[in-house]
């Protein structure tokens, strides 16, 4: 993946990506989200990270947010525009590590783990920097992302069967580097047809260190669930949905 940058990912999966995640499946009905979501945007606007296909961001408009959006992937945002609503909603070609779209937001947001596509310390402390600077002086910022688990590797690998069937069959493969907090993955698939790859890099962070990239950016934790219904997070939760706050 020598040529992989912050469009691959989306380019590469455009074609699929509501066919395997929008509607549910291994995200959930995304009701939930629109539903705190919208709770903290008021009228809005809102700003969405890495907008996709606009599987929130449609419904989020849908229930009275003005919502904007920035992906990196023009397939996306293609597969966003085609759909009931999406010409609508206003979005910005461009990564999100580094951003001033001359709007405050009264809510800026990023789910499904996004945010660790941004590669680097450096380039994950520069977008709460440009978020701190989008935001209105009562605005949120909302992560939805997954909890660390470095078990899940095995002498830095893992390999996991998504689905086997008699059409198809869908691997993840991993390698993990834990000294960088990496993770190099391609999602394989195969067919009789041919083999299809869909690579995906990510660079996680601890909640821990997520709070302290807010406070460098001089925002600071509001409240943080274990899912978007506030269920209360435990030792045993996957992941967190966290809330920052500008500090006064």
């Amino acid at each position: 993946m020598d040529e992989y940058d912050a469009s691959t990912y989306g380019d590469r999966v455009a074609d699929v990506y509501d066919d395997w995640y929008a509607g549910g499946g291994p995200l959930g009905d995304a009701s939930g989200a629109v539903s705190f979501l919208r709770e903290l945007a008021g009228p809005g606007p809102a700003l969405e990270l890495g907008i996709g296909t606009g599987r929130i961001a449609l419904p989020l408009a849908e229930a009275g947010v003005e919502v904007h959006g920035i992906d990196a992937s023009e397939g996306m945002v293609r597969k966003l525009r085609g759909k009931t609503g999406g010409d609508r909603i206003p979005v910005t070609i461009a990564d999100f590590r580094d951003f001033d779209l001359g709007t405050r937001f009264r809510l800026v947001y990023v789910v499904f783990n996004t945010f660790f596509g941004l590669l680097t310390q450096d380039d994950q402390v520069a977008c709460f920097r440009s978020v701190a600077a989008n935001l209105t002086d009562d605005g949120a910022f909302v992560m939805e992302a997954f909890i660390p688990d470095l078990t899940r590797f095995d002498r830095g690998q893992r390999v996991g069967a998504i689905d086997v069937g008699g059409e198809a069959v869908r691997l993840d493969v991993t390698m993990h580097d834990a000294i960088e907090q990496r993770s190099d993955s391609n999602h394989v698939v195969i067919r009789e047809d041919g083999i299809r790859l869909y690579p995906v890099r990510v660079r996680y962070a601890y909640m821990s260190e997520l709070d302290l990239m807010a406070r460098l950016a001089g925002m600071r934790l509001r409240e943080r669930w274990a899912d978007w219904d506030r269920s209360t997070l435990s030792t045993g939760s996957q992941g967190h949905i966290s809330v920052w706050e500008l500090v006064p």
